[in-house]
C-alpha cells in the first residue's frame, strides 16, 4: 500500500535519477570536441579534409610489426583522437595509406600497422592493434615526438579491413574504453560479439565473396547488444578489396565518408555527423542501425 512517505520517496528517487541523466548529458556535451567546419556530403566525399597532414615512422615498434603515424600539423585547435588502422590478410599498411591520410585530414591521429606476420589471425591482430595504441600513446607524451601535444590519449578508436576488421572487433571487445570501432569487411571465425561495448560501425560490401555478408558481417552485427550504438552499411556494388589503395574511387569515397563520420560522431562526440550514419543513402545496398545516438 502506498503511503505519503513512500510516494514522496519515489518522487525524490525519480528526481535524482532525472538529475543524474541530465548531468550525464551535460558532461557528455561538455566533453565533445568540435573540429573543422560543418560537414556536408561534399566535404566528406572530398579527397581530403580541412587539415594538412604529416607522418612519422615508429622507429621501434613494440609487440607488432611496424607502424606509421599520420597526424594533423595544426597547433591551434587542441588535441585530436587517436585511431589504429589495421590491414587485412596478406596485406601491409601501405595498402591503406590513402585512408589513413584522409581520416587524419579530418582531425585524427592515425597509426597504421603491419603485423608480426601477414598470416596472423584476427585474435592476434587485435592484440597487436592494442599494443600499437599503447605505444603511440607513450610516444605522444615525449617531447621529441612530432605529434606530441596534438594527440588526445583519452579518445582512442580502432578500424581495420578483412582480418584487420576481425581484429577490430577483438580489440573493441577487449578494450571497452575505446570510443569507436569501424570494421571494414570484417572476417572472423567467431560469430558472436554480444559483449562489445564500443560503438561499432560495420561497413560491408554487396559483392564480397571472401568475407561474405551471410557468414561474417551479418551475424556479427546481429549478435551485438540491441542497446549498443551500432550500424551496418553495405556498399552497393563493392567487393572485398574495397578500401585498399588500388580499389575503385567510388568505393573508397563511400568507405572513407562513413568511416570519418562514425569516428567524428563517437571519438569526438560531434553530433553534427550523426545524419551521415543514421539512414540509408544512394551508395548503400543495405543499411541498419541500433541503439540511441
Amino acid at each position: 500500500m502506498l503511503t505519503p512517505a513512500s510516494i514522496k520517496s519515489r518522487a525524490l528517487f525519480k528526481t535524482r535519477l532525472l538529475g543524474a541523466a541530465v548531468l550525464s548529458l551535460v558532461v557528455g556535451l561538455a566533453q565533445a570536441q568540435v573540429h573543422g567546419p560543418d560537414p556536408t556530403v561534399q566535404s566528406l566525399e572530398a579527397a581530403a579534409g580541412p587539415y594538412k597532414v604529416s607522418s612519422a615512422v615508429v622507429s621501434a615498434p613494440s609487440g607488432y610489426g611496424a607502424g606509421t603515424v599520420f597526424y594533423p600539423t595544426v597547433r591551434t585547435e587542441g588535441q585530436f583522437g587517436l585511431v589504429v588502422l589495421a590491414p587485412g590478410f596478406l596485406a601491409v599498411q601501405g595498402y591503406y595509406k590513402w585512408l589513413a591520410e584522409r581520416v587524419a585530414s579530418h582531425g585524427f591521429v592515425v597509426v597504421t600497422v603491419n603485423f608480426n606476420s601477414t598470416f596472423d589471425q584476427p585474435d592476434s591482430r587485435g592484440t597487436q592493434m592494442a599494443k600499437a595504441l599503447q605505444q603511440v600513446v607513450a610516444l605522444s607524451k615525449t617531447a621529441t615526438s612530432p605529434y606530441s601535444g596534438v594527440t588526445d590519449t583519452n579518445r582512442q578508436a580502432a578500424m581495420g579491413h578483412s582480418m584487420g576488421g576481425g581484429g577490430t572487433l577483438v580489440v573493441a571487445r577487449d578494450n571497452p574504453s575505446l570510443k569507436a570501432a569501424v570494421a571494414l569487411a570484417p572476417w572472423h571465425t567467431t560469430k558472436t560479439w554480444s559483449t562489445v561495448q564500443v560503438p561499432t560501425l560495420i561497413i560491408s560490401d554487396e559483392k564480397d565473396f571472401i568475407a561474405t555478408n551471410s557468414a561474417h558481417s551479418n551475424p556479427f552485427y546481429a549478435s551485438f547488444n540491441a542497446a549498443l550504438p551500432s550500424a551496418k552499411i553495405e556498399l552497393a556494388g563493392a567487393d572485398h578489396l574495397c578500401g585498399i589503395q588500388i580499389s575503385a574511387e567510388k568505393c573508397k569515397t563511400s568507405l572513407a565518408k562513413y568511416s570519418v563520420a562514425w569516428l567524428k560522431r563517437f571519438v569526438d562526440g560531434d553530433t553534427r555527423y550523426t545524419p551521415f550514419v543514421k539512414s540509408k543513402a544512394a551508395d548503400m545496398s543495405a543499411f541498419d542501425t541500433r541503439g540511441q545516438y
